[in-house]
């Protein structure tokens, strides 16, 4: 049975959350405790083409697929500044669990979550069904229970999606699974991090890099076929069996002469295709790695913003880096000696920027405020309303910059709630992550209250 742990009820002034406390739940149940998740194999979905592809197709005949692939860049390129604007929100229903931290997608209909309260569960985009998985546990037990769960933080896909990198009940430990089946292949709980993962990175199909909030970073080596004699279901229990691993090589950001003691290590991002990571430290720097056999730091760069920089991500058609902050966003072109692309502010009341992603040269902001924001980089200005964006006179009213508002979600009332913010009955959620499936126009958005102390939950699927 899942085992809440709760604090004193002590006033204090309410917590901006940052990954803390959390409770562990295992077994195999819904969300909401509707029974097992029955896992099957997903058919190939089917392609899906549209009428400009089909004029397409015919008008250039045998041009080859060469053609045919850029002209599908072209319409993504179109699809990308114009997808925004036509997106309507329908909310998921999650149950109970508390505020959302990391997402992926799955397949064309299920993505994969990690919540603050150390739940691991799949959601069908479609019907609604919330299924959870286990968590891996420890080879000693006596190490995870030493650890006060901060809950799940990062969830990232190799490139083949054959393999899944997550949290495990430990925060501390890395914990693999397998595609599409999830079942459990290794867990990294020897000789790893001493404190919780914050962030995952993929460098290779078989090579993951871990950062944690002890101010390391560690590389991982995953080869599925090694494990074929040690991953097996135990017939008489029924219980999964899975390896216990080691890093390959364990390595500390240096120590900043500003607050020393704030390393950690808060996201990762992997830079194209030369082997290279990008890490930012709750101190306000940047770190790149080089990842081989092991890794070798190249650089350390103090950023403009430094305040709450805890999301990261790699534009591969540009080159360049973005760093969330409190309110900005920052960008690292790492070829130019001066940086060109000025930091964007959110304007979201300082309540931060708590998710990015990139699509060609297009950053999607997740803010403290519950809404999402769209900036275009090579202009360098944000997405604006149609409506606002087709006014011909320079001297009219100012342009509106698009700006969707996610939902309510769902909301504890506890006592928290009550003596802290007066029973407030709305409350905007902090979009902690978001991911699209391009292929499919649609966006998955999740998160939860921002304040530490508040618990609640909100999904929702853009389309």
């Amino acid at each position: 049975m899942a085992q809440q742990q709760t604090g004193s009820r002590k006033r204090k002034a309410p917590a901006v959350e940052a990954g803390a406390e959390s409770s562990p739940s295992q077994g195999l149940a819904a969300a909401d405790g509707e029974g097992p998740l029955l896992l099957k194999r997903q058919r190939r979905p089917a392609t899906y083409r549209s009428m400009a592809h089909c004029l397409k197709v015919r008008e250039v005949g045998g041009w080859g697929p060469a053609r045919l692939q850029s002209f599908d860049g072209e319409m993504r390129g179109y699809a990308v500044q114009r997808l925004p604007e036509l997106l309507t929100e329908r909310q998921l229903e999650l149950g109970t669990v508390n505020k959302v931290f990391a997402s992926q997608w799955l397949n064309s209909r299920q993505v994969v979550c990690g919540t603050k309260c150390n739940t691991l569960f799949v959601v069908d985009v479609q019907s609604g069904y919330v299924a959870r998985i286990p968590l891996m546990r420890d080879k000693e037990a006596r190490l995870a229970q030493d650890q006060q769960g901060c809950g799940i933080h990062a969830i990232e896909l190799n490139p083949s999606k054959t393999l899944l990198a997550t949290g495990g009940e430990n925060p501390n430990s890395l914990a693999i699974y397998q595609l599409p089946s999830l079942d459990p292949l290794c867990l990294g709980d020897r000789h790893g991090h001493k404190d919780w993962i914050f962030a995952v990175a993929w460098l290779s199909d078989t090579v993951a890099v871990s950062g944690s909030r002890d101010g390391t970073v560690a590389l991982w080596r995953i080869d599925p076929d090694k494990f074929d004699d040690i991953v097996a279901w135990h017939s008489e229990v029924g219980l999964p069996l899975y390896a216990h691993i080691r890093p390959r090589d364990v390595e500390a950001i240096p120590r900043a002469i500003i607050n020393p003691s704030n390393r950690k290590v808060r996201a990762l991002a992997c830079g194209g295709k030369n082997q290279e990571l990008g890490a930012v430290s709750l101190d306000g720097y940047f770190h790149l790695w080089k990842a081989g056999s092991t890794l070798s730091r190249l650089l350390s760069i103090r950023l403009p913003y430094f305040r709450d920089n805890v999301c990261l991500t790699y534009c591969d058609d540009m080159s360049v880096y973005a760093v969330g902050s409190h309110s900005h966003v920052s960008f690292l072109d790492l070829r130019q000696d001066q940086q060109n692309i000025r930091p964007l502010c959110s304007r979201e009341g300082g309540t931060g920027v708590r998710s990015l992603s990139f699509y060609r040269h297009i950053i999607t902001v997740g803010t403290g405020q519950g809404s999402l924001l769209f900036y275009d980089v090579r202009a360098q200005k944000f997405l604006e309303e149609r409506a606002s964006a087709t006014l011909e006179s320079s001297s009219g009213p100012a342009r509106r910059k698009l700006r969707l508002a996610c939902g309510r979600g769902w909301l504890n009332h506890n006592d928290f709630w009550v003596n802290y913010f007066g029973g407030m009955e709305v409350f905007p959620n902090a979009l902690y992550t978001h991911c699209y499936n391009w292929p499919e126009m649609k966006l998955f958005v999740a998160g939860g209250p921002l304040p530490a102390g508040l618990h609640g939950n909100y999904a929702g699927l853009w389309s």
